[in-house]
């Protein structure tokens, strides 16, 4: 856990402390992962580092979380802080602790992807991919979206 200076803040691993109905609310409605079903985050976040923003007052406000082997790989991804707690330097705060945490040093590689943050990334060593015909995916951008109508 990560005492934010005096800014009433604290960024945690701690599972236990994650609230996810603020975690779901705000990813499911996100441009990323819209429509995502909490079952299927709670079983991503199960199943990956997780880091929540929390006030003084435990209230969940921001959430990232890593998908690693804590060796050689990590993506960064469902990284956001609340609209009411925006402007005050909690997002640099998260990728700072993201990027600094003790299970990950070392690793050969951490991607992201982003449509809007490039400068909030940028400022912590991530670059546009040098070399992207590399790289390959299986691309189902409706997948929750399909999901819902099959129920």
């Amino acid at each position: 856990m990560q005492q934010l200076g005096n800014k009433g803040y604290v960024i945690s691993t701690d599972q236990n402390k994650l609230d996810i109905s603020v975690i779901h609310g705000f990813i499911s409605q996100s441009y990323w992962a819209k429509g995502m079903p909490i079952t299927v985050l709670a079983k991503a976040i199960e199943h990956s580092l997780c880091f929540g923003v929390f006030t003084d007052e435990d209230q969940q406000v921001g959430f990232a979380r890593l998908i690693t082997d804590r060796a050689t790989f990590a993506y960064l991804a469902d990284v956001f802080i609340t609209d009411q707690h925006r402007g005050i330097g909690l997002s640099k705060l998260l990728i700072e602790t993201v990027i600094s945490h003790p299970d990950i040093q070392g690793l050969r590689r951490m991607m992201l992807a982003t449509r809007d943050a490039h400068g909030l990334y940028a400022q912590y060593g991530f670059l546009p991919i040098d070399n992207p015909e590399i790289l390959m995916q299986i691309w189902r951008p409706n997948i929750y979206q399909q999901a819902q109508n099959d129920t």
